[in-house]
């Protein structure tokens, strides 16, 4: 049968003799320094051997103190680590994702119940990202479009975005040729605002019509281009599900690249966390079968 002192005391000795100070241990532990001091004073007592040599203005250990601490220390640093491991496998695995908006709601949002199938014990938390977000202290992982440089971070490429004009299907019914475009009203995205341009540019029409509705993000332009209100500049992978559901035509074969993709980002020290991992394997699958 195990011989052990009170663990109380043995927490308040290992905190004092880090410390060398009660004042600062009773800090750890969130008692007074009295409390240490006494917790201490009943654990010397029960070993029989003075732990610390005590003058006003020190405090510091004996040789038998300094030989305690030497074992106790290692001995509570493993209970600490199997008390978090133990602790961590009964809370939910927290996936935080960094991602757009728009990607959140047209793409991702759509699809998670995929991966709560697939994945039941991870929790996925989104939070505000896109290009313009700097990669988040609380994020696991991040969807991004760029050119895949992030310094300090690993990149996948996961979808290549490609610019072509979406409209309602009643519109698309007039519009035959990319020269049909001057008599509709066009939709821009203010931060995208060079979209209409290089498509444009791409089927020979140097210059947009004048007419034209200027929208925040993709997802307003292409909520108006549904409600028939013009014909909007779609990005994939923001259109796939409306395309599908024929809410949105293309009215145009000619597809351009935006000359960015959509990337799959993260710490190089969270890559290996199994959470990551997972919702890894599931999203390039589901970009795969677009």
């Amino acid at each position: 049968m195990r011989q052990l002192p009170s663990l109380n005391g043995v927490k308040a000795f290992e905190s004092a003799a880090r410390f060398e100070s009660f004042a600062k241990a009773a800090e750890e532990l969130n008692v007074t320094p009295a409390a240490v001091s006494r917790l201490v004073r009943l654990l010397e007592d029960s070993l029989g051997v003075a732990l610390f040599e005590r003058t006003p203005n020190r405090l510091s250990l004996t040789a038998a103190g300094q030989l305690y601490r030497d074992g106790l220390s290692p001995a509570l640093d493993q209970i600490a680590v199997a008390t978090e491991r133990v602790s961590a496998a009964s809370r939910p695995k927290v996936l935080t994702v960094g991602v757009g908006p728009t990607f959140a709601i047209r793409w991702l949002i759509p699809r998670l119940a995929e991966f709560s199938a697939v994945a039941p014990d991870v929790e996925v938390r989104l939070t505000t990202g896109g290009a313009t977000a700097a990669f988040g202290p609380d994020w696991s992982c991040g969807i991004s479009l760029g050119d895949g440089r992030w310094p300090e971070l690993k990149a996948e490429e996961m979808i290549r975005a490609e610019l072509t004009p979406v409209c309602a299907p009643q519109l698309a019914r007039n519009l035959l040729h990319p020269r049909d475009l001057a008599g509709v009203r066009l939709l821009h995205v203010g931060h995208a605002a060079d979209d209409w341009s290089r498509w444009l540019s791409s089927v020979g029409i140097a210059a947009p019509p004048a007419s034209g509705l200027t929208l925040a993000y993709y997802g307003q332009a292409l909520q108006a281009a549904a409600d028939g209100t013009g014909v909007a500049m779609g990005i994939r992978p923001y259109i796939d599900d409306d395309l599908a559901a024929g809410r949105l035509v293309t009215p145009f074969k000619q597809a351009i690249s935006k000359g960015h993709s959509w990337y799959l980002i993260v710490r190089p020290d969270r890559a290996s966390d199994p959470s990551f991992q997972a919702f890894r394997s599931w999203i390039l699958r589901a970009v795969s079968l677009r």
